[in-house]
């Protein structure tokens, strides 16, 4: 029997082992999920509604024991951990006010003697893959709106935090979710990809690498069936010369290392407005010199290692190769003390002197670094911005919102934001264009991919 093993990345200690289900437990949990969701269809959306807000109680009822958990799995200081079950919980509530207006008839008048209306449909059993860097906020996305739209779930959890899908099955049955509703499975990467290939999948909702959406789009040819596919980021951030320049500070340097800057939606690149270029580069520095790197249990952490000695030394030597370049590091990476090769910790770097021929302004880094450069105006931040392979996010800081809007409008780009960074608005679309994938969920139009359009075309007597 194969073996998933988690290790803590905080000391590297195990921390799970559980059995990897094989191709017979695979075939029972998808006919169990496409009974159940049978049933489920056929309840109205305000049942479902007031049992998947049930579910979201159960969930919430464990807080402090699921952000030990988040604290263990992927080594998020402690002090930030909570933070994430009251964005769960946002977020889920958000979908299910939503649920009515998304899910509703859309009624089409005008033609005396017929009724016509367009009804959204459940798409059947959604297959939903997430990832470690924010678990519980990355699978919300998906499962809420699904289960309220009236799908079976299957949830895949990455293999660095399988305790989250355990947690959300505990929640489920708490909550009286009729069995098969929701559901997970333990998969190694052959068997997810074969779960996508088979019969038993209707949709798949994927977050992760843009290898991992690539790897999904190969085991789902053929079939016809949706995805979404929420990918990787090299989100920007422009300054202008009329921003407030103390907020911008405070503001992108929680967005590049919130987490170790392992977000798909934190800052990797920054545009200053050269006339507050110097001031911000000190600011920003400065602030990067004050986290404290640490065991992500303990509570006076406010920087935790990355998830794994590999991808640590993955942004070292972006960092590496930058500076050989030519670019100027401002963060003394000996004042932390377990920021060394070969370690998951790493200090938090801010790099001057770059341009995008260097690896840390044109590929994902996914960790605590963030190059800086001057621009001369809207323009050249603009032409900056874009060059890029990804378009998740994108934020300008502002005193003049028309200005950002304009902009706003030229950035080829999922969202906008203005005087803010690496966050999430529910009641907003969640979308990405170009390597940061394809779909959208959250929102009313969330609804849309997890149903599929049905036509009522009806002549009276």
């Amino acid at each position: 029997m194969d073996i998933l093993r988690t290790f803590s990345p905080n000391d590297g200690s195990l921390l799970i082992e559980r059995p990897l289900a094989d191709a017979a437990a695979i075939a029972r949990k998808l006919e169990r999920a496409r009974h159940a969701q049978r049933d489920w269809a056929r309840r109205s959306v305000a049942d479902r509604a007031r049992q998947v807000g049930l579910f979201v109680d159960a969930f919430v009822a464990h807080a402090d024991a699921i952000a030990a958990e988040i604290t263990a799995q992927m080594g998020r200081p402690i002090r930030h951990a909570p933070g994430e079950i009251r964005g769960f919980e946002d977020r889920a509530r958000t979908m299910i006010d939503l649920a009515e207006a998304g899910l509703a008839d859309l009624e089409i008048g005008g033609k005396p003697g017929f009724v016509r209306f367009i009804r959204h449909v459940p798409v059947g059993v959604v297959f939903v893959v997430a990832p470690w860097n924010y678990p519980y906020l990355t699978a919300v996305n998906a499962i809420v709106p699904a289960l309220l739209a009236g799908n079976a779930v299957v949830l895949k959890h990455s293999a660095q935090t399988p305790l989250c899908a355990e947690r959300l099955a505990d929640a489920a049955r708490e909550a009286g979710l009729p069995e098969g509703v929701f559901s997970f499975l333990h998969l190694s990467h052959a068997a997810t990809q074969s779960m996508i290939g088979s019969s038993g999948v209707d949709f798949v909702c994927f977050t992760g690498s843009v290898e991992g959406g690539r790897a999904v789009e190969r085991a789902a040819a053929g079939r016809f069936i949706g995805l979404g596919l929420e990918l990787g980021g090299k989100d920007p951030a422009y300054v202008r010369a009329d921003a407030d320049l103390d907020h911008a500070v405070d503001s992108l340097v929680d967005g590049a290392f919130y987490n170790a800057g392992q977000s798909c939606c934190g800052i990797e690149r920054i545009y200053v407005a050269r006339p507050l270029y110097d001031d911000f580069v000190a600011k920003a520095s400065a602030l990067a010199s004050t986290y404290v790197l640490g065991d992500a249990r303990e509570a006076s952490t406010t920087l935790g290692p990355m998830v794994r000695a590999s991808a640590a030394d993955f942004v070292r030597e972006q960092i590496r190769e930058a500076v050989a370049a030519g670019a100027t590091a401002h963060v003394d990476e000996r004042a932390f003390a377990r920021s060394e090769a070969g370690s998951p910790y790493l200090a938090p770097q801010l790099l001057t002197n770059v341009d995008h021929t260097m690896r840390v302004m044109s590929e994902e880094s996914f960790g605590p670094v963030v190059g800086i450069m001057p621009v001369d105006g809207d323009d050249e931040a603009v032409r900056l911005m874009n060059d890029s392979a990804y378009g998740l996010t994108a934020c300008v800081y502002s005193r003049d919102v028309e200005a950002a809007v304009r902009l706003g409008d030229a950035l080829e780009t999922g969202t906008v934001f203005m005087n803010r960074c690496d966050y999430l608005d529910p009641s907003l679309a969640w979308t990405g264009v170009k390597d940061s994938g394809r779909g959208c969920s959250l929102s009313v139009l969330g609804f849309s991919q997890l149903t599929r359009p049905k036509s009522f075309h009806l002549k009276l007597p």
